[in-house]
């Protein structure tokens, strides 16, 4: 199937099934900002090993103090941990974000670097979150793998590969480039809601006609 998956349906029945409200943090995070890149780095940092609702909920009291870099740079450390603290490993959090602030003001003049490539160069930057804030920050083309895209991907037999970055590498070969935004947005919600890392919910997938079940052992 490789190089033949149906893309083009997948993405329009996910489409269908998942509303605009059912988009992940980040996604919100863009339409509500106007694709603020800044933000947009903030809240995907804040938001590993985290819940869409607690990293919102964090965002929303953390927003109106962040219009730029520097201002995250100037709210005291403690402050800073108390205000991020429902969110997971706060604290180390607290210490990277205003790192990358002031990566960001000393080595980039307070803009936020639009490309993969120089945003990776900043410590505490992966991957996962430069192809989101290239893509939900800036609108440019990019592939964001997180661990949902990678399963999924896999399991219905669009790709095989063994970790995230071969993913990205694979689906920039073969995805439509009209879908690599999007892509993300309706797995990581396809994700959480039926196709499951144990025992997915196959009795009710819409893409069950075109999915091979790669690595399903047990199934709803």
């Amino acid at each position: 199937m490789r190089g033949k998956f149906p893309f083009h349906e997948m993405i329009r029945v996910l489409t269908k099934l998942f509303p605009q409200e059912a988009a992940p943090v980040i996604t919100r995070l863009s339409r509500d900002t106007d694709r603020d890149p800044f933000v947009i780095l903030v809240g995907t940092l804040l938001s590993l090993r985290t819940k869409d609702e607690t990293t919102e909920k964090v965002m929303a009291v953390l927003m109106p103090r962040m219009k730029r870099p520097q201002d995250l740079i100037d709210i005291p450390l403690d402050e800073l941990e108390k205000l991020i603290y429902p969110v997971g490993f706060y604290r180390n959090k607290a210490k990277g974000l205003k790192e990358v602030a002031a990566e960001i003001v000393n080595v980039y003049d307070g803009v936020v670097p639009d490309t993969i490539e120089e945003l990776i160069k900043i410590r505490g930057v992966g991957r996962k979150t430069a192809n989101l804030v290239v893509t939900e920050g800036y609108g440019k083309p990019g592939i964001c793998v997180d661990t949902h895209v990678h399963r999924i991907s896999n399991r219905t037999g669009a790709v095989t590969t063994r970790n995230p970055h071969q993913t990205e590498d694979e689906l920039r070969k073969i995805l439509p480039p009209q879908y690599w935004i999007t892509y993300n947005a309706l797995l990581v919600t396809f994700g959480k809601r039926i196709c499951t890392p144990l025992s997915p919910k196959c009795s009710e997938c819409p893409l069950a006609g075109i999915c091979e079940k790669k690595g399903v052992t047990r199934s709803r």
